[in-house]
């Protein structure tokens, strides 16, 4: 691999781009001594980052190179010859970073890379015991670890800073991570150096945007809070100013004496305090720390903070003489080792005093040595100057400081300030050993002033001798009470976190605050005091500021706000802060040329350069600092003299007061970043390539100084305006209100170009690796739209109500009667002489759109037409032009308004007025008027942008009129009517409630009447205005209107769809009585689905109906809540219930509950239905005649009581059967419920009869006369007496029933009575329904929606039905049959509704089972109609399908095969696998009711036999000796059967057989058995030669056997069922011989005896 000289030299070529241009020179100078330096390099460079003496630059291709005093590697290498950095080579860097003698590089990945020294832990290396860690001289990965969740993850960084002995991390999540030394971390810890990156937790859960270090400090850029939450960001403030700190050490000899003076708010001690606890870091320090961390001597106000005083101020006679820390230099800033490599030992105590010497004469020999390769040092910290005005900008006017001053002032004129010390780590030592050593071994190095970190306060004296602590440690309170506020901090962090993003548009906020931390012996934390902070505070001076970029020199801050503000603070002894104000330890601003506005800024040792717009195009630089006056010869000598000589300057010769425009910056190029870094500067430039440099800069200049704009406007004109307290009767009321909006709207306005500026600025910073498609105008263009649409609403609205003349009076009052514009509110291309005119003054932002569009067009200019690049950027361009040219039409619309209502001012019309409302065209001329009008009738017509109003008896003129109307625009059709001869140019105007011609007098006229018309309402429906083709502005449109006329809709408020001024589609109408109807319309009426809502004034609630509607009436099926709690479901005709419906009375609580269904006439029950008496526990079953009994019925009560006969007004009335529970039997002529009268016959249970006349009620006893007849056993039976007793009699026949539901069915195949319509109509309906179905229903799952899907297409239905066909007929039945959005689905699911609704509950009587089978046939063949209906191919019940002669034959279970080419269809093999599975829970336990006594019987005998082994039951069963088994199989492993075995025979065959229970058709129970017997023979196979039949002798015992081992329970019920419901087809084949085995099975057992 080459080597560093090499690939360097190979990366450098004679053409270098004309990109990434970097230029670099040394800081100081502003005249014609100042010539950058330009690198030249083969690759564009991205970015620069500066150091003390070093710099890095990242190149385009993630490469990186290193220049200076690279002392880790002990080389000089100058900046025109850069090395690359080979070990970072293929990772792809894109951020670099230096500090003050370490650098760092971030991946593409978001991996950390560093490398330098690393006394301070600053390069994140472990420390390992040995010296060769001191500095790290390639670059290496540091692993940034969120240890707090589980597993433990790594934090992806985006960003990278570092200052001199730390380095700060950005996560992805804007998180702080820090690592390194000192109280600049903002780490809650007492432990240095950090090795490991760490989470600045006081920063946790706060969204950090940018993050900056000082040389000793730092500082955060951080979205503040939401307004609502503003209150968390005080606790932690408050509870750090109660903390106590402690230091760590547990084996004190008294307790501290702790007082108030010596802490900080944020309780950072200020008096420097030692302990005796050994430091986990034995070097020497580079300079005095104390356990606050901040330099304490830097400062003249501070620098007296090493010497402790007495309490009458002066210095403590035994430390008076003390000589300065040879090891520390005037600035407390590090310098650059050479040899550092020779440092003490980490594990080195430093407590012998020889040791100590040792140590020192080395250093003072090595510092001698190198001495003369080092660059200038520090000229920039406030304690490297001695001049005694210097206290005034710098140090607080406390006596302490004052002071202080004065007593270390002749040690400070000593300093040297220019030679180079030792690079050592400032970790904590035994300061105060330290300095009694020092006393006597410091004088050759006297020149040194010594520095700590923090002020001693006057009262050290008084605790330093009783006090010992940690020096260079930040003191924290005890864990119990630091605890706590972790704890409240981190869950505050967390609910800022969930804070969403400000819009969540992707700009930049502007909502900011800035932190700092660190050091602040300068001011350069900015919170009004040379304090130290150990954690992140918020500068509240800065917030709401503004600010959106921070930078940080050595020991000055500077903030960068949207208004192109500079507010800096800190040292300011070269001028670096760029104003003279005092104190410099608050933020104060920058003193800026007028004209300036800056938008970059950077930071070095002792001056600030800033980047800013001037009055061109291209940036400029400005300079504030130190200034060089002298030739760079005489610059080098008097750097050597320096290094060599005991004096210094203490405050820069020559400086500039005020930021000084750099000229040289023009040669640069278009400069887009700027990077300061010890004594250095540099900047990034880009040549103007096809005019697209320029073109960019010059939208991000020009949106600069438009916010600046905005924002003077803002703070000068309208909130003064607005907060005054004579504006609301100025204005007056509406106006107020507008003017209020008009702020909202330019505040809104603001906020966006502020963040649109600042997010170009940061576009800048990065312009070459930005794709220009990102570009937020772009991006966001709807958005950008839209603010300026609705700002010029505002301003518009505002204009038209005539708010202008009132807001001049306004703002000549706030602006001090001024008749001349203040230049901050002069747009740049007005004068600002003249009249103040506000309407041309808030009028100007929209200009700002064609500046858009223009740049736009430029910047597209520069790409290939068939680019994205260009078609992005054309596109952008088309839109804000259209919409820089729309706006101003508006303006004009506004201004016409204006003027209009200026004119026609009056009463009359004053109403009229609206903000809004825009005059388009108006007939005041008397060019239009109405058909048939009279000859003196005047008609004033005035089109609105959102009404056409029409005026009679008017006078233009003079703004009056008799009478009105006005016409809303959404619901207005213009027609143009075709000129015939008789030369009449008319228009038609149609309106939900009326139709009117106008007649213009010229055609000229009808075409600007008909333009302006089918403008204004194409405009009002959100199309672009531009006016359609005559007849043809939206015939159907969405749109709400009011009616007034009489009629059904008086009053009511309408929303939804239109056709031609008629109600037509979906929407919402809304009376005054609080009725809402939303659904569907036809024609004007209710058609289709819809949801009514009725007030019931009475009871207090609403009635409500979802469903069918019809010319304006409840029409079909539907769900109807009344008030009263009764809920009906089922059809309607005509508003009335009429058809299949369901009524429940409601909760069980009310005193009657009840539940009805069945057929209804014209709103009452007529017909046959079943009516659930839920109170009296009875169930009625028979037909109905205008709300009552009347007819053949069945009832059947709780108690078990079983009644049919008839009815009659709703009473029993005539014969009828009554049977109870213990099945007594009484036929009986009945005169009302429950009431005999009349002859009657009576048996009893055992057979005994009574035959005579009875009356009375049946539950309270009757009287009879008659004959008591006790049956003879040889009696024949009696014949009539046995026919009054037949149950069913009575009964409604099943074919009968629910006639009701079927018709619905019918009805919804669009046929008028069962089988007459039309088969085509059929089953688009059935599309129809299903389509429609889908539409409104989008909850629907995933194979609910596959299932409609597939049934949208309609089958092949004509085709003659085959046996190829026969099952694709059947697949679509089940289909259709599982979802109730289908006819058939819909008959079926209301099938199961009655069915359930019959014989679930009362109605499980054992006494209704003949019926219950009777009914589930009669559904077969009314369902089988309907379904021979659709598919016509199928043949009659019991018919046969011929085979396609090219299959072969596909006879299916349940179906009965006659020959090869035949199958029979019935309809209970069709239908019933659809319809039985849902009836069979009622209908099976009617069926296990009825055999009740006989199942006891066969289950007590099955218990019995189940006792017995199985060779003792196969013998007992008479089963012969050759069948049975001899062996069986036990998880596969053969054994032997013998006599005790037990259910180890034919358990297949046992086990195929239990399977009946879990069937439902018979023919799946049919199958079962067949099932049972094929099993058997397999079994029974082995055990004979050769092929055999059976026959039943052999089969019936053995099959017994099976059965008997079963064990099924019901078995009756299920042979019963097979039975009664079993296809006619199969009873005589071999399936029904299978069955009848069964059944002779089930009787044997039960007469099997039981002894």
């Amino acid at each position: 691999m080459q080597n560093r000289d090499e690939s360097s030299e190979g990366e450098r070529a004679p053409t270098p781009p004309e990109r990434g241009l970097l230029h670099i020179w040394r800081s100081g100078g502003l005249g014609e001594q100042l010539s950058p330096e330009r690198v030249l390099l083969s690759r564009p460079v991205l970015q620069a980052a500066l150091g003390e003496h070093h710099g890095l630059l990242l190149t385009q291709g993630g490469l990186v190179y290193s220049f200076g005093e690279l002392l880790w590697r002990d080389l000089s290498v100058p900046v025109s010859a850069p090395v690359l950095e080979v070990a970072l080579q293929g990772k792809t860097v894109v951020r670099v970073a230096a500090g003050g003698f370490h650098c760092g590089a971030l991946s593409e990945q978001g991996s950390v890379y560093m490398w330098g020294e690393n006394t301070a832990g600053q390069c994140g290396q472990t420390e390992k015991g040995t010296a060769t860690n001191i500095t790290v001289s390639e670059p290496c990965p540091v692993s940034v670890v969120d240890s707090e969740v589980v597993p433990p993850v790594t934090v992806r960084i985006i960003d990278l800073v570092c200052g001199r002995e730390h380095s700060l991390a950005l996560s992805a999540q804007n998180e702080l991570w820090a690592w390194g030394s000192g109280c600049q971390l903002g780490l809650v810890t007492n432990t240095f150096p950090v090795w490991k990156p760490q989470k600045v937790e006081h920063l946790a859960g706060r969204h950090v945007i940018q993050v900056a270090c000082g040389a000793y400090h730092s500082l955060a850029l951080v979205r503040s809070l939401p307004p609502q939450n503003f209150n968390t960001q005080n606790p932690p403030e408050k509870k750090e100013r109660g903390q106590s700190p402690h230091s760590s050490v547990t084996d004190r000899a008294e307790p501290s004496v702790v007082d108030d003076a010596h802490y900080c708010p944020l309780g950072v001690e200020l008096s420097e305090v030692i302990t005796g606890e050994a430091c986990p870091r034995r070097r020497i320090p580079r300079r005095k720390r104390v356990a606050g961390g901040s330099s304490a001597s830097s400062s003249p106000g501070s620098g007296a903070g090493s010497y402790p005083r007495s309490d009458d101020g002066k210095l403590n006679s035994e430390q008076k003489d003390l000589p300065a820390d040879p090891l520390t230099q005037t600035d407390g800033c590090p310098r650059s080792h050479i040899l550092s490599g020779w440092r003490a030992n980490k594990n080195s105590a430093l407590t012998n005093e020889t040791e100590l010497q040792n140590l020192l004469q080395k250093l003072s020999g090595h510092s001698l040595e190198t001495r003369q390769t080092a660059v200038s040092g520090d000229t920039d910290s406030l304690s490297s100057h001695t001049s005694d005005d210097s206290c005034a900008s710098s140090a607080p006017s406390s006596d302490l400081f004052a002071s202080s001053y004065k007593e270390d002032s002749p040690t400070k004129s000593k300093t040297n300030n220019g030679g180079v010390s030792g690079s050592y780590s400032s970790s904590p030592g035994c300061l105060e050993d330290i300095r009694l050593r020092l006393k006597a071994e410091g004088e050759a190095l006297q020149g040194q002033k010594s520095s700590s970190l923090t002020d001693i306060s006057q009262r050290e004296k008084t605790t330093s001798n009783r006090r010992r602590s940690l020096p260079g440690t930040p003191t924290h309170g005890s864990p119990r009470r630091r605890r706590p506020c972790a704890c409240r901090r981190s869950s505050a962090g967390r609910t800022q976190a969930a804070a969403p993003e400000e819009a969540g548009d992707g700009l930049p906020s502007l909502d900011t605050e800035v932190w700092s931390w660190g050091r602040g012996s300068e001011g350069q934390l900015g919170h009004g005091d040379q304090l130290a902070r150990l954690q992140p505070l918020c500068i509240k001076s800065l917030t709401g500021e503004e600010v959106i970029k921070v930078a940080a020199g050595s020991h000055h801050s500077l903030a960068v706000t949207a208004q192109c503000q500079v507010y800096s603070w800190g040292s300011n002894m070269c001028g670096q802060l760029g104003h003279v104000n005092s104190p410099v330890t608050v933020p104060k601003q920058a003193k800026l040329s007028e004209g300036l506005r800056v938008w970059g800024v950077s930071a070095g040792q002792s001056h600030s350069l800033l980047l800013a717009d001037g009055d061109c195009v291209q940036p400029v630089l400005l300079y504030c600092g130190q200034q060089q006056e002298s030739t760079p010869a005489q610059n080098e000598r008097s750097n050597q003299s320096q290094r060599s000589s005991k004096r210094s300057p203490n405050r820069a010769e020559s400086y500039t007061v005020r930021p000084t425009l750099m000229p040289v910056c023009m040669e640069m190029g278009y400069i887009s970043s700027v990077y300061s870094g010890g004594q250095s500067c540099a900047v990034l430039a880009d040549q103007n390539i096809m005019g697209f440099i320029s073109a960019i800069h010059e939208l991000a200049s020009r949106e600069r100084q438009f916010y600046c704009w905005l924002s003077s406007v803002k703070k000068l004109l309208l909130t003064p305006i607005r907060n005054r307290e004579s504006s609301y009767s100025s204005l007056g009321e509406p106006c107020t209100h507008l003017f209020f909006d008009l702020c909202e709207k330019f505040a809104r306005l603001s906020v966006l170009i502020g963040r649109h500026s600042t997010s170009l600025s940061y576009f800048l910073h990065d312009v070459q690796g930005c794709d220009v498609t990102l570009l937020p105008l772009l991006m966001h263009t709807e958005h950008f739209l839209d603010v300026f649409k609705e700002y010029c609403s505002s301003v518009g609205d505002f204009q038209v109500m005539g708010g202008f003349q009132s807001l001049h009076k306004l703002s000549l009052e706030c602006l001090g009667s001024q008749q001349a514009w203040p230049s901050q509110l002069c747009p740049s291309d007005q004068s600002t002489s003249g009249d103040l005119d506000l309407v041309s003054l808030l009028y100007w932002p929209l200009q700002q759109l064609h500046q858009y569009s223009r740049v736009l067009l430029k910047l597209a200019s520069c790409y290939d037409v068939l680019t994205v690049e260009y078609q992005s950027l054309h596109q952008g361009c088309s839109q804000y032009e259209a919409l820089s040219l729309s706006l101003l039409r508006k303006k004009k619309d506004a201004e016409t308004t204006f003027i209009f209502w200026k004119t026609h001012s009056g009463k009359t019309t004053e109403f009229l007025r609206l903000p809004q409302r825009r005059v388009m065209c108006e007939s005041s001329n008397r060019s239009l008027t109405v058909q048939n009008a009279g000859r003196f009738s005047n008609h004033w017509f005035i089109l609105f942008n959102d009404a056409l109003v029409h005026t009679q008896g008017a006078i233009p003129s003079q703004s009056l009129f008799s009478t009105h109307h006005v016409y809303p625009l959404t619901c207005l059709w213009v027609k143009p009517v075709t000129e015939n001869t008789t030369g009449v140019y008319a228009i038609k105007i149609t309106c939900p409630e009326e139709n009117f011609t106008l007649v213009a007098s010229t055609p000229q006229e009808k075409n600007k009447w008909l333009r302006s018309l089918n403008q204004a309402v194409d405009q009002i429906l959100g199309g672009g205005g531009q006016g359609s083709s005559p007849g043809v502005t939206a015939m159907t449109r969405t749109a709400s209107y009011k009616f007034t006329g009489e009629g059904r809709f008086k009053d009511a408020q309408y929303t939804g769809s239109w056709l031609a001024g008629r109600i037509n589609g979906r929407g919402t109408m809304k009376w005054p009585d609080g009725r809402t109807y939303s659904g569907n319309f036809k024609n004007g009426l209710e058609d289709g689905y819809g949801e009514c809502i009725m007030p019931n004034k009475l009871l207090n609630k609403p009635d409500s109906y979802l469903g069918q509607w019809r010319d304006g009436k409840i029409h079909g099926f539907g769900k109807y809540k009344y008030a009263s709690g009764e809920v009906y479901e089922g059809c309607f005709c005509d508003g009335q219930r009429h058809g299949y419906g369901m009524l429940s009375s409601g909760k069980l609580a009310r005193t009657s509950s009840s539940v009805f269904i069945g057929q209804w006439v014209h709103d009452r029950k007529t017909g046959y239905g079943v009516y659930d008496d839920i109170t009296r526990g009875e169930k009625y079953m028979g037909l109905w005649l205008d709300d009552q009994r009347h007819g053949n019925a069945v009832v059947v009560t709780q108690y078990g009581v079983y009644y049919e006969g008839t009815f009659k007004d709703n009473k029993m009335s005539g014969p009828g059967l009554l049977v109870s529970d213990d099945d007594t039997a009484f036929h009986a002529e009945f005169s009302d419920d429950w009431t005999v009268n009349g002859k009657g016959v009576l048996t009893l249970a055992n057979g005994d009869c009574l035959d005579g006349l009875f009356s009375g009620e049946w539950n309270t006893g009757l009287k009879v006369v008659g004959t008591y007849i006790k049956p003879v056993v040889d009696e024949t039976e009696n014949k009539d007496r046995n026919s009054l007793l037949r149950l069913g009699q009575y009964a409604v026949a099943a074919g009968q029933r629910w006639s009701c539901v079927f018709e619905e069915c019918w009805s919804r195949l669009g046929c008028d009575a069962a089988g007459k319509g039309d088969r085509t109509v059929a089953w688009e309906n059935i599309a129809v329904t299903i389509t429609t179905a889908r539409r409104h229903s989008p909850d629907l799952n995933r194979s609910q929606t596959k299932i409609l899907e597939s049934l949208e297409f309609i089958p092949h239905h004509g085709d003659p039905v085959t046996t190829s066909n026969y099952d694709n007929i059947r697949r679509y039945l089940t289909k259709a049959c599982e979802t109730p959005l289908h006819p058939l689905g819909w008959l079926v699911e209301t099938l199961v509704t009655v069915y359930r609704m019959t014989y679930v509950g009362v109605g499980s009587n054992r006494r209704l089972l003949r019926q219950a089978v009777l009914e589930v046939q009669a559904y077969l063949t009314h369902f089988y109609s309907i379904i021979r209906f659709l598919f016509p191919g199928l043949p009659d019940d019991g018919g046969i399908i011929p085979d396609t002669p090219a299959s072969p034959s596909k006879c299916k279970p349940n179906v009965f095969k006659v020959e090869q080419c035949v199958v029979v269809v019935s309809c209970s093999s069709l239908l019933l696998p659809l319809l039985l599975p849902r009836l069979y829970p009622p209908l099976f336990t009617l069926y296990c009711l009825q055999e009740e006594q006989d199942e006891a019987q066969y289950w007590e005998r099955i218990l019995r036999l189940n006792k017995q082994p199985d060779q003792s039951l196969l013998s007992f069963l008479g089963v012969q000796e050759k069948f049975w088994p001899v062996w069986m199989s036990i998880l596969g492993e053969k054994k032997q059967i013998v006599s005790s075995s037990k259910d180890a025979c034919f358990v297949s065959a046992v086990e195929t057989l239990q399977q009946i229970s879990t069937t439902f058709t018979p023919s799946d129970k049919l199958l079962v058995i067949q099932k049972t017997f094929e099993e058997l023979t397999q079994e029974v196979k082995p055990m004979l030669d050769g092929s055999f039949l059976w026959c039943m002798d052999d089969l019936f015992p053995l099959f017994l056997y099976v059965v008997v081992r079963a064990r099924i329970r019901n078995l009756g019920a299920e042979v019963s069922l097979i039975e009664d419901l079993m296809d006619p087809n199969l009873e005589h084949g071999e399936m029904g011989l299978m069955f009848t085995t069964l059944k002779a099975c089930y009787i044997q057992i039960q007469q099997e005896s039981m002894t």
